[in-house]
C-alpha cells in the first residue's frame, strides 16, 4: 500500500490526454497490477463456479453418489473462500489506486499552481481550477479503479468461452460471437457522451469560477446594490450548466439502459438455446445449470467492460483539463546564467518608479489609484505580467535571479492573500521557525485575541479560506503569517484595511519593532492609512506609476496638496 500524499508525484506526460493517463497508471503499475491480479483470481472464481455446480449435479445429484456430492461441494466452498479473499483485496486495491491517483493530480496541480505563481490567474479561471479539484480528480480516479474489475471481466469472458467451447462448440461460438457485437451496438453512444461531457465540463468550470467571483466580491455588490444582477447572472449560467447535464444525461441513461437490456437479451439467448440442446440430448441437466449460470454470470463483465468505457471517456476529459494547466508556463522563467547572488540586508530599487528601500527602514507608498500601487507591489515581487531589469535588489536585477530566490528573498502580501485551511500553527508557520516566532508574529500583528478566543489554540482546525474568522481576524492572522517567515523584503498592499483604528494604531508601533529594529530587513508598506503612513521612516507619493513626491507623514502633510488630498479623503471615508 501506499503513503499519501506521495513524496514526488513525478514529472508529467501532459502532451495528450491518453498520455497523461498512461504516465499515471505507469506511476501506480504495482497497486494496479495487484488489483487486477486480484480482480483476475475474484472474477475467474466466479466464472468457475457454474461448472463445479454442473459437476456436483450430474456426479453427485445424478448419479446418486454422496462421495462425489460431498466432493464437488467442499470445491464449491472453496472458491467461495477464494473469491471472497480476493473480493476483499481487490477492493482495497482499487480504493488505493484510486486515492492515489487523486492525490498525485491534487500535488501535480497545487505544485503547478506553485510554480506558475501569479501568471496562473491571468491565463486560467479559478473555477477552472476549483473544477479539477472538486469533479476531474474523481473521474481521474474512477478508471484507475475499475480497471482492477475489467481486466478480470476480460479474463473470466475468455475462460467462460473456452469451458463453453469444450462442453458446445455452438453455445461458445454464440458468446464468442455475441459479446462484441453488443460492444458495436453500445460504440455509437460513446462520442455524443464524450462530447457532451466535455461541453458540461466547460461549464461547470465557468459556473464555479462566477461563484468564486460572486463571494469574493459580495461585500462590494451590497455597497453598490449589484447583489441581484448577478444573482440572476448566476442563475441563467447555472440553468445553462443544468440543460448540459441534462444532454449528458439523455446519452448516459440510454447506455445505462442498454447495458442492462442487451446482457439480459444475451443470457435469454443462450438460456433458450442451451434448453433447446437439452431437449434434444446434447447436454446433461448438470450442464444445462452450468450454462444458465454461465450466461447469468457474463452479465457482470459485460456490464463491467461498458462501465470502463464509460469512465474510460470522462477520465480523457478530465485528463484534458488537467494537460491545459500542466502545460501553462510562467510568464518569467530562470536565466540560463543567474547572476550571483546579492549579500543579505541589499537595497531594493525600482528605477521606472524612483522607488529606493534601504535596508532598516520601513517605507511606505501612497497613491489614490490603486491599480498603480499594486502593479508596483508586483513589480518588487516580479510577479507582474511584465518584467525589465530596472528593479534590482543590490544592483542586481530581479530578472537576473533565480525565482526561488527571489521569491525567498522578496516576499508580496496583497489583499488577495487568504488562509489556508488545516492546522492554524502550520499555516501561520510556513517557513519552519517555530511556535515562538509565530506568537511574537501575533504579538505584532494584534491577533493574540483572535488566539485567546480559539479554545484550542494553534491547534485549531481553520475551515476553507478561513471563512469562521471576520474580515479584520483573517487580515491581522494574514499579517501575522507574513511576518513570522521573516523574508529579507516585505512587501505589504493595505495590511490594514479591515482593521478598527484602535487595533491598526497597535500594529503601527508594534511593527516598527519588529521589523525596522533589524538592519538586515527592509518593508514596503503600500496604504493611504494616516497611522502607518505615520509610522514609516519615509513616505512616497506615486503618482502615474512615479514618485513625485517623498519625505516623512508629517512634512508631506504640510508641504504636498496632493498627498494631503490623498490621506484627507481617507480620513474623510473612515469617518463616514
Amino acid at each position: 500500500m501506499r503513503n499519501l500524499p506521495l513524496t514526488d508525484p513525478g514529472t508529467p506526460d501532459h502532451s495528450s490526454p491518453g498520455r497523461f493517463l498512461w504516465w499515471m497508471a505507469r506511476g501506480q503499475a504495482r497497486t494496479l497490477a495487484g488489483g487486477m491480479a486480484f480482480g483476475i483470481v475474484w472474477m475467474g472464481a466466479q466464472a468457475v463456479m457454474p461448472a463445479v455446480l454442473g459437476r456436483a449435479i450430474d456426479r453427485g445429484v445424478a448419479a446418486r453418489d454422496g462421495d462425489q456430492l460431498l466432493l464437488w461441494a467442499a470445491v464449491m466452498l472453496g472458491l467461495g473462500l477464494v473469491q471472497a479473499g480476493s473480493g476483499i483485496m481487490r477492493h482495497r486495491f482499487a480504493v488505493t489506486n484510486w486515492l492515489v491517483a487523486a492525490y498525485r493530480t491534487v500535488q501535480l496541480v497545487g505544485r503547478q499552481a506553485v510554480h506558475l505563481g501569479g501568471t496562473l490567474p491571468r491565463k486560467v479561471s479559478t473555477g477552472e481550477v476549483v473544477a479539477i479539484g472538486t469533479s476531474d480528480l474523481s473521474h481521474l480516479g474512477q478508471v484507475m479503479d475499475v480497471s482492477a474489475r475489467f481486466s478480470g471481466a476480460v479474463v473470466s469472458f475468455f475462460l467462460v468461452s473456452v469451458i463453453l467451447l469444450s462442453t458446445s462448440v455452438p453455445l461458445g461460438l454464440v458468446v464468442l460471437v455475441g459479446v462484441p457485437l453488443m460492444m458495436l451496438l453500445i460504440g455509437p453512444l460513446l462520442r455524443p457522451l464524450n462530447r457532451r461531457s466535455a461541453h458540461q465540463r466547460q461549464l461547470m468550470g465557468d459556473l464555479a469560477n462566477s461563484a468564486t467571483d460572486i463571494v469574493s466580491g459580495l461585500r462590494v455588490l451590497r455597497g453598490i446594490g449589484g447583489e441581484q444582477v448577478f444573482l440572476d447572472r448566476y442563475r441563467r449560467q447555472s440553468q445553462t450548466t443544468r440543460q448540459a447535464g441534462v444532454r449528458v444525461a439523455r446519452v448516459q441513461s440510454v447506455l445505462d439502459a442498454l447495458q442492462v437490456f442487451l446482457p439480459g437479451f444475451f443470457v435469454v439467448l443462450v438460456v433458450w438455446l442451451g434448453a433447446r440442446a437439452a431437449a434434444a440430448g446434447s447436454l446433461t441437466a448438470g450442464e444445462l445449470v452450468a450454462f444458465y449460470g454461465y450466461a447469468a454470470f457474463l452479465v457482470i463483465p459485460l456490464r463491467t467492460v461498458t462501465e470502463f468505457a464509460n469512465k474510460f471517456i470522462r477520465a480523457r476529459v478530465s485528463a484534458r483539463r488537467v494537460c491545459t494547466v500542466l502545460a501553462l508556463r510562467p510568464d518569467h522563467t530562470d536565466p540560463a546564467a543567474p547572476a550571483p547572488s546579492p549579500p543579505p540586508g541589499a537595497e531594493l530599487r525600482d528605477a521606472r518608479s524612483g522607488l529606493r528601500v534601504r535596508p532598516g527602514r520601513l517605507v511606505a507608498v501612497a497613491c489614490d489609484r490603486p491599480d498603480e500601487s499594486a502593479l508596483l507591489a508586483d513589480r518588487l515581487g516580479m510577479a507582474a505580467a511584465e518584467l525589465d531589469d530596472e528593479v534590482t535588489l543590490g544592483g542586481v536585477p530581479l530578472t537576473a535571479l533565480r525565482r526561488a530566490e527571489v521569491r525567498r528573498r522578496v516576499v508580496v502580501s496583497d489583499t488577495g492573500s487568504a488562509l489556508f485551511s488545516g492546522r492554524l500553527g502550520d499555516g501561520l508557520d510556513l517557513s519552519g521557525r517555530g511556535e515562538q516566532a509565530v506568537r511574537e508574529a501575533l504579538a505584532t500583528a494584534s491577533a493574540e485575541d483572535v488566539l485567546e478566543a480559539l479554545p484550542e489554540g494553534l491547534d485549531t482546525e481553520v475551515a476553507e479560506r478561513g471563512r469562521s474568522f471576520s474580515g479584520g481576524q483573517r487580515q491581522r492572522l494574514v499579517l501575522a503569517r507574513v511576518l513570522a517567515a521573516d523574508p529579507e523584503v516585505l512587501v505589504l498592499v493595505e495590511p490594514t484595511s479591515a482593521i478598527d483604528a484602535h487595533t491598526e494604531a497597535r500594529i503601527a508601533a508594534r511593527f516598527r519593532r519588529h521589523r525596522v529594529a533589524r538592519p538586515d530587513r527592509s518593508t514596503v508598506v503600500v496604504t493611504t492609512s494616516p497611522l502607518l503612513l505615520d509610522a514609516a521612516d519615509e513616505v512616497v507619493l506615486l503618482d502615474g506609476g512615479e514618485v513625485c513626491a517623498s519625505g516623512t507623514h508629517a512634512e508631506l502633510l504640510e508641504t504636498c496638496p496632493a498627498y494631503r488630498a490623498v490621506v484627507t479623503r481617507e480620513v474623510a471615508e473612515a469617518v463616514g
